[in-house]
């Protein structure tokens, strides 16, 4: 019999989070579409002490929930994700912690950071000019992207919550090297990223899990599962 394929959830559980009650309802829809035994398990950010830690999962996602309780141990699992090519998904807070692991370790920005909790350097983070707070919006999706063949459409409308979001001024020199802007809002702004040349590396300030609470497959759930198991 296989084994199942193991996902980290990594982030700080909280009950009242409408994001954390979707998330496991995510990954059962998801298993069940695949047909695969999936593993779920969260890891309290403070647990992030070394990468051996997630030596034992075939992938990741890192959840709603900024700012984290342990941040150097979020950017450390997503550089291990990222550079050891192991599946990842980061959705609002992951999407944002993402992007600025990006900028610090590729594009080497030492001082990339969030507004939330950095008040010098470069906070390619930046407060939103309206607040995506338990909104919804809907998203342009960019033509040949991972992200538009797993949707398979140019537009969608999904859930946020947020106060935070890519920074305009450094947009340009984001997408300069291998990082790709997938999506954006009606207005322009960057609403997702992948790495196409990573196995699996998408992250999104929306929320795709909310699906599930609709009863709805998240395309990025179905999709990080399926990559994880071929992985596996």
């Amino acid at each position: 019999m296989a084994s199942p394929v193991r996902l980290a959830l990594i982030g700080d559980y909280r009950a009242d989070a409408v994001a954390h009650q979707a998330i496991p309802l995510a990954v059962d829809l998801a298993a069940q579409f695949l047909n695969l035994d999936v593993a779920a398990a969260w890891l309290p950010t403070p647990d992030l002490t070394k990468p051996s830690v997630l030596n034992n999962y075939d992938a990741i996602w890192l959840v709603p929930g900024s700012p984290y309780l342990h941040d150097d141990g979020v950017f450390m699992a997503i550089r291990h994700g990222r550079e050891g090519n192991l599946p990842f998904l980061g959705s609002c807070g992951g999407f944002q912690y993402a992007v600025i692991e990006y900028a610090r370790n590729v594009l080497g920005w030492e001082d990339a950071g969030h507004a939330e909790t950095d008040t010098a350097g470069r906070l390619v983070i930046a407060p939103l000019s309206c607040s995506l707070v338990e909104k919804t919006g809907k998203i342009v999706i960019q033509p040949e992207t991972r992200l538009a063949r797993l949707y398979g459409k140019s537009e969608i409308e999904e859930g946020y919550h947020c106060n935070y979001g890519v920074n305009d001024d450094f947009v340009s020199e984001l997408k300069s090297q291998s990082l790709r802007i997938s999506a954006h809002d009606l207005d322009g702004d960057v609403r997702a990223i992948e790495l196409p040349e990573h196995t699996f590396f998408m992250a999104t300030l929306f929320q795709s899990e909310r699906a599930a609470l609709r009863h709805e497959l998240s395309p990025m759930v179905v999709e990080l599962l399926r990559v994880a198991s071929l992985r596996r």
